[in-house]
């Protein structure tokens, strides 16, 4: 698959690259970032060459592309985002931002560009995309939540952390859904905690 941009004016998604490693590896120190995904923790520089080497270079040569969250054409990273392909017809996205950037509805964009570049037949021709988050991790559950992800579940332990099983909640945006908001997610989505 060629690298390809996405951009709606307002945040610009572009492959990460070598010159982005030390970006990538300071905003990974934030304790929210290895709380809540699989990354490596505590996160070295290494382990950021290893992802541009081994997960964004491999992905983009087959069908699980990944794309830094940018600010400008050529800012510096503020997040990441990705596809990791399930099978010809479905991947699962994942997606992290800097605390900097947050609570801006900027990572919302995000999603719903890399959902509509998933679904295009021009892109990757999805039918489904599963987001699949740890449970408590409100945040990311009213982004997808925000981009029409439908509500689909609790998985008890589904989900491996550095070794340890999780549960994980999950949902799915499919190619004939509307964009979002979505409905029908239980109510202590509603205030970001259980009721």
């Amino acid at each position: 698959m060629d690298h390809c941009v996405l951009s709606n004016g307002t945040v610009w998604l572009s492959a990460p690259k070598t010159h982005d490693i030390d970006t990538i590896t300071e905003i990974c120190q934030e304790p929210s970032i290895g709380e809540w995904t699989t990354i490596p923790v505590p996160y070295e520089r290494e382990n950021a060459e290893t992802f541009i080497t081994d997960i964004v270079e491999t992905g983009w040569a087959g069908r699980s592309p990944t794309w830094a969250v940018r600010l400008h054409a050529d800012g510096p990273v503020a997040g990441m985002i990705g596809l990791a392909e399930n099978d010809a017809s479905a991947a699962e996205i994942g997606f992290w931002l800097g605390r900097a950037h947050r609570s801006r509805g900027l990572m919302t964009q995000a999603v719903s560009l890399v959902c509509d570049f998933g679904f295009r037949t021009d892109g990757m021709a999805l039918k489904r995309i599963n987001w699949r988050g740890f449970v408590g991790n409100y945040a990311s559950a009213a982004v997808a939540r925000r981009a029409g992800f439908q509500y689909e579940g609790r998985s008890r332990l589904g989900s491996v952390q550095r070794g340890a099983r999780r549960d994980h909640w999950l949902a799915a945006r499919l190619s004939t859904d509307p964009p979002g908001p979505a409905t029908g997610w239980p109510v202590e989505f509603d205030h970001g905690h259980p009721r």
